[in-house]
């Protein structure tokens, strides 16, 4: 692989400005073409120097997204959900018929989608079936398991685990409070949660253990997973909040890295694909990338601090070559890192 450009002292060059002139709800890329979910219910794609905006939920926002590397979904408070590809085409998933928000939204293997609303969960896989389980409350995160089809949701004192195809009844691993967003280790061994409190909670799946990881000063509103899964980085404080994975036990007993510590909240972490490298987003608009094999934080600035608002979104592509980025305030951009 070739090294993602860490050396570079003026990554600032390689940016590519993206006029987003909306919040950034989300960042993807499908393939090579950068997609922006926006707050105006715009998606805006940017393919190279071409760039294209789909109005794909008129008159409504967008308010969450998630991609399978083809296609980006979309879920709005007009009680809809979206795909769009790559080249602009929309399809509706489904609308729900008493125009409730949507809640989370997820995409799974061979093409399934899944999406919550009014206190249930939906999931519609790739040969068009759909699934529905009542869950009792709001279903604020909703993620894949990486093995088998099966979901996590993410809901008031605890999470789900829902097996759709089967008419057994979910696991459930609980933890009191409510749960906002969840994810799932590669290996399938445990699953963490962040919480309205200033924490996050996880389980070791095997016998349900409790992990509590707390602490932050503000909420964790993102999570991302090192690429050999050995590592959980999070935001909520003046520092990436990086959790160790690597043992049986995960990061109980154990305390996590702090990394990138400025004077600004983290907003959004994003792992490299394929290499140590978390790319580090802030309240203050900076990007920073942090390289965690070495005995020295080494540590190089992808964007300066300055207007445009927090950064509200971060995604590299598949080969770690491209970073694309956007802000509460309507800046976006795609970095283009340089071989060396």
């Amino acid at each position: 692989m070739s090294s993602p450009g860490l050396t570079d002292t003026s990554l600032a060059d390689h940016i590519r400005p993206v006029a987003a002139d909306s919040h950034v709800s989300a960042s993807v890329f499908l393939g090579d073409v950068a997609a922006f979910a926006l707050g105006d219910g715009t998606v805006i794609l940017a393919n190279g120097a071409t760039t294209s905006r789909v109005n794909v939920h008129p008159d409504s926002a967008i308010l969450v997204a998630a991609a399978d590397g083809t296609h980006l979904v979309t879920g709005g408070d007009d009680g809809r959900v979206v795909r769009t590809s790559a080249t602009g085409e929309t399809e509706e998933i489904v609308r729900v018929a008493n125009g409730a928000w949507i809640d989370a939204v997820a995409t799974g293997p061979d093409g399934a989608v899944a999406w919550s609303a009014a206190k249930q969960a939906h999931v519609r896989d790739g040969k068009g079936n759909v699934f529905t389980l009542d869950i009792g409350s709001s279903g604020r995160g909703l993620a894949f398991a990486p093995k088998g089809f099966q979901l996590y949701i993410a809901r008031y004192n605890g999470v789900t685990q829902w097996f759709p195809r089967t008419q057994g009844k979910p696991k459930e691993v609980t933890w009191k409070g409510s749960h906002i967003d969840v994810t799932a280790s590669a290996d399938g061994r445990f699953v963490v949660s962040t919480m309205q409190e200033n924490e996050m909670h996880g389980w070791r799946l095997a016998d349900g253990a409790n992990m509590r990881m707390s602490g932050y000063p503000s909420k964790v509103r993102s999570m991302s997973w090192s690429f050999d899964g050995k590592w959980l980085a999070s935001s909520g404080a003046d520092a990436a909040i990086v959790w160790p994975f690597m043992t049986k036990d995960g990061p109980m007993g154990k305390p996590p890295l702090e990394l990138g510590i400025r004077p600004s909240r983290v907003e959004r972490v994003a792992f490299h694909p394929k290499a140590p490298v978390l790319a580090v987003g802030y309240k203050d608009g900076c990007v920073l990338f942090v390289r965690m094999d070495s005995d020295d934080e080494q540590i190089l600035q992808a964007r300066a601090a300055g207007d445009g608002g927090a950064v509200s979104a971060l995604a590299w592509n598949a080969d770690g070559m491209m970073l694309a980025f956007g802000t509460d305030e309507g800046a976006a951009g795609v970095l283009t890192l340089p071989k060396v």
